[in-house]
């Protein structure tokens, strides 16, 4: 399979820039927002040199594709994918309709819940660590005796911080209520679980596992409504379902396989990340690809 050039960087003349992220450039249209994800990958909350051709379209359509199953759990921000409509309704667009077609999606305005939602179905990552150290994640606690890779006996929400610098870091229920009042809290808390709960019985009868994720919300006047990016393999971790074994880490769909190459190799977790090499590169694209494919069952 030949994969297209990685796109890391774009410059849309005329169309003010709202925000840089690591992956995804944000552009204010004036009503709505322009996200456009690039195939910059991070690791370590660092960016590579290098990128993963196709990721940030299947970023984009991964994104579009749950948004759409979610819907009817809670509204989102989703405008359209549809670079026609884009074009349409902002001919400003015409001139990048090439490099925007796939990789871009028009959203509502809103503002940030500032807070991760992370849903854990699985003991892993961060949650893994937090366990063998206490027995408790974000200060639930968990049965004794579990191991790596464990499904929990129902999934959790475990919340974070939502730092524009540096490492998110996990926090307790109890202190994102302080944070963002009770009412908005229990909204996020029981779409968070929902829209989990249902992904992850949606994606298992196709053969992925979706180990944990972390959802984002925002505010419209007094509407809560889901926002960003959702169910993505930057966003959660992916397990093949069929090669599942509990007791260790796991093979994934996800950037994990990024993220296992750079601990094998000398490198500080600092800026500059490493240039991954080419095999690397390449896995990584399939990962990524296949499980469009395998979520959505068609090509992308």
């Amino acid at each position: 399979m030949t994969l297209r050039k990685p796109l890391l960087s774009l410059d849309l003349v005329d169309i003010p820039l709202f925000r840089k992220g690591k992956v995804r450039n944000v552009y204010d249209l004036g009503e709505t927002i322009l996200f456009v994800a690039t195939d910059r990958i991070s690791a370590f909350d660092v960016v590579m040199q290098n990128g993963i051709p196709e990721k940030g379209r299947v970023l984009n359509m991964i994104s579009a594709f749950w948004f759409g199953q979610t819907r009817d759990i809670v509204e989102n921000h989703m405008v359209t994918v549809n670079i026609d409509d884009m074009v349409r309704e902002y001919p400003v667009l015409e001139p990048y309709r090439d490099i925007l077609d796939g990789r871009s999606m028009l959203v509502k305005k809103a503002k940030p819940v500032m807070a991760e939602c992370v849903v854990r179905g699985y003991l892993s990552g961060s949650g893994w660590k937090d366990y063998q150290k206490t027995g408790k994640i974000c200060g639930i606690e968990l049965p004794q005796g579990l191991n790596e890779s464990d499904k929990l006996p129902e999934p959790i929400f475990t919340p974070s911080t939502k730092a524009e610098v540096g490492h998110d870091i996990n926090i307790s229920q109890e202190q994102l209520k302080e944070e963002v009042g009770g009412k908005v809290f229990d909204f996020i808390k029981e779409k968070s679980l929902a829209i989990y709960k249902k992904a992850c019985a949606f994606a298992e009868e196709r053969g992925i596992i979706i180990a944990d994720t972390k959802f984002e919300f925002g505010t419209i006047g007094k509407k809560i409504i889901l926002m960003d990016e959702v169910l993505t393999p930057d966003s959660s971790r992916f397990w093949p379902r069929d090669e599942y074994k509990p007791g260790g880490p796991q093979k994934s769909f996800d950037k994990q396989f990024v993220r296992d190459y750079l601990d094998t190799v000398e490198w500080d977790k600092t800026p500059p990340g490493p240039e991954l090499p080419e095999k690397i590169v390449q896995r990584t694209s399939e990962k990524y690809l296949l499980a469009y494919k395998v979520l959505t069952g068609k090509e992308l």
